[in-house]
């Protein structure tokens, strides 16, 4: 199996602003971060070379700082798409003028009863009223597929919702093209929600930095991403205790009768105590390990990238 490995260094000398430090110390500093970057890169794809599995990373480290592993390969999103599609319905929401707190009614006929949902499973199949702030909440702290699909429907379906994200984030190869009941009905359609790791990684550090501060519905939704409560073994797993603030959203495909699964993905941004902030995007696809067993290639890969960033002046 063939990766591509792409390692972007974009580290810039700053002007000198302490009388104690000297320019040659500052060369110094930039050549040591360029080498740990490089190790990082040579650490990642020794341990991905490895594996079974069909396995893609991208880090952006402080918004500037770019390394990938099959970076720019497609893989199905799964329930990652729950966040550039959170995206599209604040866009719509602000765009119209309403607020997350305006409610929206929907036939419960569109729900889906044996699917992921503890939404239903809250509620009952009666349900068929409930605001956008709730469904998001539905959508990416839980991860419910229902609540995935009305707010599809509520914008307009997956070709408009598409279209609205690339309004906002421009053309990043990042692709909306099934909702929930599709794969529910046919999990091959998964493939037509897909994402390359560079791209979500871009999306993430773009809100990160920016999006998140548009208006109170971008800022609601990072909140909910950083109360997620799916994939605690995943990217959050090396990040228990130490003080650093995740927003995610975890994707799990389907499993197979040999005992693997065919997706299994958590994408986010990550705030350190130190002061340095990164986004990572790792899918994992065609594994043949169980889930996990997978989880740990994504908690192995998130503790990798943690410690690189950890390590930075």
């Amino acid at each position: 199996m063939k990766y591509i490995i792409t390692v972007i260094l974009s580290i810039i000398l700053i002007p000198i602003c302490n009388a104690s430090k000297t320019p040659r110390q500052d060369k110094e500093t930039v050549t040591s971060e360029a080498y740990k970057l490089l190790s990082l890169q040579e650490e990642l794809n020794s341990y991905i070379a490895g594996k079974d599995a069909r396995i893609g990373v991208a880090a952006i480290i402080n918004g500037r700082d770019t390394i990938s592993v099959n970076g720019t390969a497609e893989f199905p999103m799964m329930s990652v798409f729950k966040f550039p599609l959170a995206l599209t319905v604040a866009d719509w929401a602000d765009a119209y003028s309403m607020s997350l707190n305006d409610s929206i009614s929907f036939n419960p006929n569109i729900l889906i009863e044996d699917t992921y949902s503890p939404m239903l499973k809250k509620y009952g199949p009666g349900l068929n009223r409930m605001s956008f702030r709730e469904l998001l909440e539905w959508s990416l702290i839980e991860s419910d597929n229902n609540a995935a699909d009305i707010l599809i429907q509520a914008v307009g379906g997956t070709t408009h919702s598409e279209a609205l994200l690339k309004d906002l984030a421009g053309d990043l190869e990042i692709r909306i093209g099934a909702t929930e009941r599709d794969m529910h009905d046919d999990p091959s359609l998964s493939n037509l929600n897909w994402s390359t790791p560079l791209a979500m990684a871009v999306l993430f550090d773009r809100f990160d930095r920016e999006i998140r501060y548009r208006s109170a519905s971008y800022s609601d939704i990072s909140a909910m991403l950083e109360e997620c409560k799916t994939g605690v073994d995943r990217l959050a797993s090396p990040l228990s205790g130490t003080g650093a603030v995740i927003g995610h959203k975890t994707g799990t495909g389907f499993g197979n009768p040999a005992g693997g699964i065919s997706a299994l993905n958590d994408c986010g941004y990550i705030h350190l105590p130190n002061g340095k902030r990164y986004t990572i995007a790792v899918f994992v696809a065609d594994s043949p390990y169980n889930i996990e067993e997978t989880a740990k290639l994504i908690a192995d890969i998130s503790e990798c990238v943690y410690k690189y960033c950890q390590s930075l002046k």
